[in-house]
């Protein structure tokens, strides 16, 4: 019988892997996605969109389509997925890897402040001045409804969801974003500092060059903890190579 391979999908490695693995003869591939995103791009392999129904239902999902392997490829701040992946892989016996593209990190001249929560920046951003670009996705911004003396300029791919700060202006785009582009927007808006995701990545680590350039400070939520013995690998190779598919 062919393997199949779950991919909790979402992001660019994600839909990297998916192709990798299609490529791959003999494979089956499902790719599922939480439905957030209404136009999500094409994708090699089979797709479903939608929840599991928790834990159980992953885990009865993984028995019924006879996966063999699950890769939990969702963006590092999905955090409940990621729990409920580990644990239903763990109560189905499917073997499970986490795909967790690296993080940013600082260099010598970045001005960045790190914090453990969106709840912890919100707290430490009205030190930074009056004007705020924030970029830490279109959920969570009730964590800064309450900053009423703070002009927000938040920047998502979907419309984000209420309630939000009450001098808000929304931009909706999708990266990749270059630096020229970064660097005009946070002068064009006159913003005082930079609120961002621990995400990695290349697609969207233009900001951090931007304000770096400008001297601008750059909040930094942290990414939250991976559950315990998780089998973590930075890209679609390792992947590739801990199922033992890296030959096409």
């Amino acid at each position: 019988m062919s393997p199949h391979v779950l991919i909790l999908g979402g992001t660019t490695e994600a839909r990297e892997l998916a192709a990798a693995l299609t490529a791959r003869s003999g494979v089956r591939v499902t790719t599922s996605l939480a439905g957030r995103v209404t136009r999500p791009g094409a994708l090699a392999g089979d797709v479903r969109v939608g929840g599991f129904g928790g834990v159980r239902g992953l885990a009865d999902w993984l028995r019924d389509q006879h996966v063999d392997a699950l890769v939990d490829a969702t963006h590092p701040f999905a955090e409940s997925i990621t729990a409920n992946a580990a644990q239903a892989a763990a109560a189905s016996g499917v073997s499970a890897v986490v795909l967790r593209r690296p993080g940013w990190q600082p260099g010598p001249e970045d001005r960045w402040h790190m914090v453990t929560s969106l709840t912890a920046a919100a707290d430490v951003l009205p030190r930074f001045g009056p004007r705020a670009f924030l970029t830490t996705g279109r959920l969570g911004l009730s964590a800064f409804a309450h900053l009423t003396d703070t002009h927000f300029v938040v920047r998502s791919v979907e419309p984000p969801e209420p309630p939000m700060p009450p001098h808000t202006e929304v931009l909706l785009a999708r990266g990749p974003f270059t630096v020229a582009d970064e660097t005009a927007l946070l002068g064009e808006y006159l913003i005082d500092v930079l609120v961002t995701k621990d995400s990695g990545g290349e697609a969207t680590a233009a900001k951090l060059t931007a304000a770096r350039q400008l001297g601008l400070p750059v909040v930094v939520v942290r990414r939250p903890p991976l559950p315990d013995r998780a089998s973590v690998v930075s890209d679609v190779a390792g992947v590739l190579d801990r199922l033992g598919l890296n030959s096409p």
